[in-house]
């Protein structure tokens, strides 16, 4: 969908006359805009679509409710943490780029924890667990690591705000020191434990690692934001609502997306004949097409724009050229991700490990919001199975 709309069209989704569509802009209700080189007006396609998705909740609940799940869906929780509107992704209500290319992650988690990030280090782990983990897969190693801290740390059991900030800030550097193989660095900046662990091409790169991670930091509700506000809203710890938002982040569908997307790219053959073959198998393109940005991610563009030339960015720009034709696609965060890990020759599962360690700021801060809400996430679900049976099981 474009991302305005002519009169005409708007006032037809919406069943409204032209005098209407003046009226819900002058409530707030609809953005508008003049029309490049004339004098007419048009209107944000997705305002008209917010607006048409509360006509049809008000006409049948039951619908709008089971639709709300989805991406398309009526927004279900506030939250004053990421928007995403007209193609930007922001901060409470800073630009993601910018905050990318001029702060720190630890910056970014104090704007999104609403507080500074206290000076907290993660708790050390015996040598035998590290050990252990070191021979894990890295986001593996991190469910560890979250586990054998978690059980070792009493404070976690405190849920205030500070206390979840103290909590928090053990928990990223913890995740930051697993992903990098407990290698410890001089300072103590997490993107500095992060360059200590996988030595990246070039000289500063700690830069690059630090946009990754803001970049990946929060991204309003996703399915990983929402498994951590459940978790927070049982009032269960910071550590298991990490934990239990990690796992949904490894799914193929999620984070574990940049997994198929660095397959894609190591497949041989010119990019366009890649991606063919995909589609005439009936498969989808990993790495292309966020429904929530039909323009581009810009997320994607910024690491892609950030990434070292050489053959791996060229290889992954070969693969956005050809996506375009073929699919008139963009690339997401997790094609910019792949390019950017693989252009510092950083090490394998590193792009799913940067998602991992920048989105775990993102779920303290959901479990901030969360803790400070009496009513637990309890939805209901609408049966749908057989009808009271009245009769023995067995016969």
């Amino acid at each position: 969908m474009s991302t305005y709309l002519p009169a005409d069209e708007a006032a037809r989704r919406l069943g409204v006359s032209k005098p209407t569509l003046y009226a819900y802009v002058s409530r707030g209700l609809l953005r508008s805009r003049a029309q490049p080189g004339t004098r007419a007006r048009e209107y944000a396609a997705a305002d008209v679509e917010a607006l048409l998705q509360r006509k049809q909740a008000r006409r049948d609940p039951a619908a709008a409710a089971a639709s709300a799940l989805g991406v398309a869906g009526l927004p279900v929780l506030d939250s004053a943490l990421s928007s995403i509107n007209d193609g930007q992704l922001r901060y409470r209500g800073r630009d993601v780029v910018r905050l990318a290319r001029e702060e720190t992650i630890e910056a970014v988690a104090a704007l999104l924890w609403d507080g500074e990030l206290p000076d907290e280090p993660a708790l050390s782990s015996p040598a035998t667990i590290a050990r252990a983990l070191r021979s894990l897969p890295p986001v593996a190693a991190m469910h560890g690591w979250l586990v054998a801290a978690g059980a070792r740390d009493d404070a976690a059991y405190n849920l205030t705000p500070d206390g979840v900030r103290r909590t928090g800030a053990r928990i990223v550097r913890g995740l930051a020191q697993v992903a990098a193989g407990f290698t410890r660095p001089a300072g103590g900046r997490i993107a500095e434990v992060l360059a200590a662990g996988w030595r990246p091409r070039g000289d500063e790169a700690t830069r690059e690692l630090e946009a990754a991670l803001i970049l990946s930091a929060d991204h309003e509700l996703n399915v990983s934001a929402f498994t951590a506000r459940c978790v927070a809203s049982a009032r269960a710890t910071p550590y298991m609502v990490v934990t239990a938002a990690l796992a949904a982040l490894q799914g193929h569908r999620h984070g574990g997306e940049t997994l198929r997307t660095a397959a894609m790219l190591d497949e041989p053959g010119a990019p366009t004949r890649v991606i063919a073959a995909r589609l005439e198998r009936g498969e989808r393109i990993p790495g292309f097409g966020h429904p929530l940005y039909p323009e581009g991610d810009p997320r994607a563009r910024a690491l892609l724009s950030l990434a070292r030339p050489g053959r791996p960015l060229a290889r992954a720009r070969a693969f956005v050229k050809a996506a375009r034709a073929l699919l008139d696609s963009e690339p997401t965060l997790d094609l910019g991700l792949v390019a950017l890990a693989r252009s510092l020759e950083l090490p394998q599962h590193a792009a799913l490990s940067l998602f991992a360690v920048g989105r775990a700021v993102g779920w303290i801060a959901h479990a901030l919001e969360q803790y400070a809400v009496e009513p637990m996430i309890r939805p209901r679900a609408r049966y749908v199975g057989p009808p009271p049976i009245d009769a023995p099981l067995r016969g």
